[in-house]
């Protein structure tokens, strides 16, 4: 049900990962030779058929599709410090699919993947091309993918051919990628599919940190800034506090209904995902040495300086949740493209997203954020969203993504709004059939889903 395609991967490998979000901050020097340096300046440096310094390509030999009996052509290579994969069926249709991956963490491979959820055989089989980078950089680098995404589509023109239309497709972070490359590059992109996507930009690191001090408040443990041994000292305290171990305290209840509103409102499933992703919100917190650079600590970014807290009793939050302003304000505030930029909702294009309902490390509430951005900017007429019952990150089936693509390119091609979703009105989305609309039923009761009632 979940693609095979690294998704596991990413949930893993971002434990580790994300520690250094919240790891105590100390001054550490850039160091050039590092894979962290990745300016512009270091990337000027490097030859272009190169990774930068630091880092290796991970781009395992992709062998052709056979399309109605004859093979794709295939074509891999490194562009720009990334690693590549361009794939165009024997009988291509003028048209290129991007794929948008997910965080990396911070590690010193770069890994190119092929499109997920099956789709690499569907596109193919309509005609499609696709295209997917390893950006030239990891971390939480939102540059990188934006850059190295639209840098692979020159490419593949001077490869294969221009393509008449370019859509761009992805998950994760790589959703963060999608809404600001639709703003980077107007015009460039003909339609984008984000999946279970970083929609709301930095509003993600403040849901995570507000996690964290929320927590601290209703067990009344002061631990921020995080000390170093907080996973092994405060968590296990915070935990006891407000039975988190077991049946959840008063207080314990009161975060639980906390996350349940800060990651998009009563809906179907909330408190069964609370249940599954509580200890994972405290196990993103480690005691890693943090790399400079915002792409590795993109937390840099988070503030709560105007959350208002709900449910704000017993505990009156508003009063007692320590406040913090971002630390690096000027990368909150700067409206080019950084590490962990902005989405202001403008798109110049169609967009289609998938959400999982439940899923609180990438929440729902990023899709309520981007819908109020579109509608802000007065484009809601490019906008579809879709809610999928499901409470493990990215967890799409086949069915689901296949259904949403062939969706999107029919808008493209007729001018015809796909059905969709409200995502932006509490009675709806809190109605116990929510959800069910576009959840493909034969995934229904699977895996994490059957921590949904039935439809």
């Amino acid at each position: 049900m979940v693609s095979t395609i690294g998704v596991m991967r990413r949930i893993l490998g971002v434990v580790s990962v994300l520690a250094l979000l919240f790891a105590a901050a100390s001054a550490v020097p850039v160091d050039p030779a590092r894979p962290d340096a990745t300016t512009s300046d270091a990337r000027s440096a490097a030859s272009d058929d190169q990774p930068l310094p630091g880092y290796t390509i991970a781009n395992p030999v992709l062998s052709p599709s056979l399309v109605g009996g004859e093979p794709s052509r295939v074509v891999q290579g490194v562009h720009k410090h990334a690693g590549f994969a361009i794939e165009v069926p024997p009988r291509w249709n003028g048209r290129l699919v991007m794929w948008a991956h997910g965080y990396r963490g911070p590690g010193t491979t770069l890994v190119v993947e092929e499109p997920g959820y099956e789709l690499r055989k569907r596109l193919l089989e309509q005609g499609f091309a696709w295209a997917s980078s390893s950006y030239y950089a990891n971390g939480y680098d939102v540059r990188a993918g934006v850059e190295s995404t639209h840098d692979l589509a020159v490419r593949f023109a001077e490869l294969v051919g221009k393509p008449e239309d370019v859509f761009v497709v992805g998950v994760s972070m790589g959703g963060h990628v999608i809404g600001r490359s639709l703003e980077e590059y107007p015009g460039f992109y003909r339609a984008a599919l984000p999946m279970c996507g970083v929609l709301g930009d930095q509003e993600l690191f403040d849901y995570l940190l507000d996690y964290q001090l929320v927590a601290q408040a209703l067990a009344g443990v002061d631990a921020f800034p995080l000390p170093r041994d907080y996973p092994a000292v405060a968590v296990p305290k915070i935990k006891s506090a407000l039975g988190l171990y077991g049946t959840p305290t008063e207080r314990g209840e009161q975060l639980a209904a906390f996350v349940t509103q800060r990651s998009g409102g009563e809906r179907p499933g909330a408190r069964a995902a609370f249940a599954h992703w509580k200890d994972f919100l405290f196990d993103l917190v480690g005691t890693v040495q943090p790399k400079p650079g915002l792409a590795f600590n993109p937390i840099g970014v988070a503030t709560n300086l105007d959350t208002r807290y709900a449910p704000n009793a017993p505990v009156d939050l508003d009063r007692v949740v320590e406040r913090t302003a971002p630390a690096d304000l000027g990368a909150r505030l700067a409206p080019e493209l950084t590490e962990v930029p902005q989405v202001v909702g403008r798109p110049g294009a169609p967009v289609l997203s998938l959400h999982g309902l439940g899923d609180l490390f990438v929440p729902f509430s990023m899709e309520q954020q981007y819908q109020r951005d579109v509608r802000a900017h007065g484009r809601s007429h490019l906008l579809a969203q879709r809610a999928i019952r499901a409470v493990e990150h990215c967890d799409f089936s086949p069915a689901e993504v296949g259904w949403a693509w062939d969706d999107l390119v029919t808008w493209v091609d007729t001018g015809t709004q796909p059905a969709a979703d409200v995502v932006d009105d509490p009675a709806a989305v809190a109605d116990p059939r929510y959800g069910c609309r576009f959840t493909d039923a034969a995934a229904r009761g699977t895996g994490t889903r059957g921590l949904f009632p039935p439809c």
